[in-house]
């Protein structure tokens, strides 16, 4: 499940330093590729409700491979895209693909662990989620003047068929055939009705959203924040966007080690308030004009940091009481996640000019948020909630 979600970050990650290439390429100023990134954004968040009730009725593999093949297709027509048009297009639909590897893998875990368990189950699987964002802008960064931006979308198109064997013949059915949902407006309509009233589902689902969108701003104008900004080679550009991408992978394996003696609300809401005062800490600099390269990474490295500790720990608490309905649980989860997402990172990157001020202040916003939606509006009844 870690490698199919993987998925997600390699297909934003990978061909970002490619964006002043595929910008001369197809004759768009970059600003026009940059929306490449929301396009997808808002497909994967869309298309993850329909995979939710689809999850629920049919199991957890099938869905999977379907989504899988039309991911494999879309692929091929960003790879052969001759302007930025089809290009926006053919991203929206192989967002519509890649839900499915992050509608399924959640719903997976979560059919066979309780909270606490899956909570470290997520926080291992985020170890391949954090790889995967270092490795894919290396890559991109080397591999491009090789191959061109669209033998990227051949390498994408390469691991998404290794996926979509390994589930044909790894990957077991989850969901046992007496929890199946009807596939009925009326139910689906209920059930998602019933996930926005639950106080605590959404508490925890925003939190990990609102907090996730924060580094969907981060990934849609990274590139022209280091490369054009502060003059990183663009074949450089991985190292230092590999290092924010560590701090996911080190509060994530941290996290999960600290499940053993705390429970996962104890963790998410220190880590709620620690990227907050760091994304302060990196405003308040570029508003005084210190803010030099080093600064800048080691800011948004200390939000990196804490999104690993929350994102785990959110998802689990969020999940804990929708046994019943774990597919649409987690298309909705998923979908919030990326709506804010792809708000957030147009808004941001429409904003941006020659300074890094507006990246920082929808950082802050996003946290903010975040803090408040884990700290008042998630409040759980019982004081063992979490460890179930």
């Amino acid at each position: 499940m870690g490698l199919m979600t993987a998925i997600g970050p390699l297909t934003i990650d990978m061909y970002l330093p490619s964006f002043p290439t595929i910008s001369a390429d197809l004759r768009v100023p970059q600003s026009q590729v940059e929306l490449t990134v929301s396009t997808y954004l808002l497909g994967l968040a869309l298309s993850q409700l329909f995979y939710g009730p689809i999850a629920d009725r049919y199991g957890r593999k099938k869905p999977l491979l379907g989504g899988l093949m039309i991911y494999m297709l879309a692929t091929i027509g960003c790879a052969l895209a001759t302007s930025v048009d089809y290009l926006l297009f053919f991203r929206c639909i192989q967002a519509c693909g890649a839900a499915a590897a992050m509608v399924i893998p959640r719903a997976v875990i979560r059919d066979q662990l309780n909270t606490r368990d899956s909570a470290m189950a997520m926080s291992m699987m985020m170890l391949i989620m954090g790889v995967a964002p270092i490795l894919a802008p290396l890559m991109g960064g080397y591999l491009s003047p090789v191959t061109g931006w669209r033998g990227l979308f051949a390498i994408m198109l390469v691991y998404s068929a290794l996926m979509f064997f390994l589930a044909i013949f790894r990957l077991k059915e989850t969901m046992p055939a007496h929890k199946a949902v009807p596939l009925q407006l009326g139910t689906i309509a209920h059930n998602y009705a019933a996930l926005l009233r639950s106080r605590n589902y959404m508490g925890f689902s925003l939190a990990g959203g609102i907090g996730m969108s924060g580094l969907f701003a981060y990934i849609s104008v990274s590139p022209t924040i280091f490369i054009n900004m502060y003059g990183v080679p663009q074949q450089h550009f991985g190292l230092f966007f590999g290092l924010n991408a560590f701090g996911l992978i080190a509060g994530s394996q941290i996290g999960a080690r600290l499940l053993r003696v705390h429970t996962p609300l104890g963790i998410l809401r220190t880590a709620l308030t620690c990227g907050f005062i760091s994304i302060l800490i990196g405003l308040g600099l570029a508003l005084a004009g210190m803010l030099n390269l080093t600064l800048l990474t080691l800011t948004l490295m200390g939000f990196t940091t804490s999104l690993g500790f929350i994102l785990p720990n959110a998802t689990a608490l969020a999940l804990r009481d929708q046994g019943h309905r774990l597919g649409v649980a987690s298309a909705l989860m998923g979908c919030l996640q990326f709506l804010f997402g792809t708000v957030s990172s147009s808004t941001v990157s429409s904003s941006l000019t020659d300074s890094p001020v507006p990246l920082f202040v929808g950082l802050a916003v996003c946290s903010l948020l975040a803090l408040l939606c884990g700290k008042i509006l998630a409040r759980p009844a019982d004081r063992h909630f979490g460890n179930q």
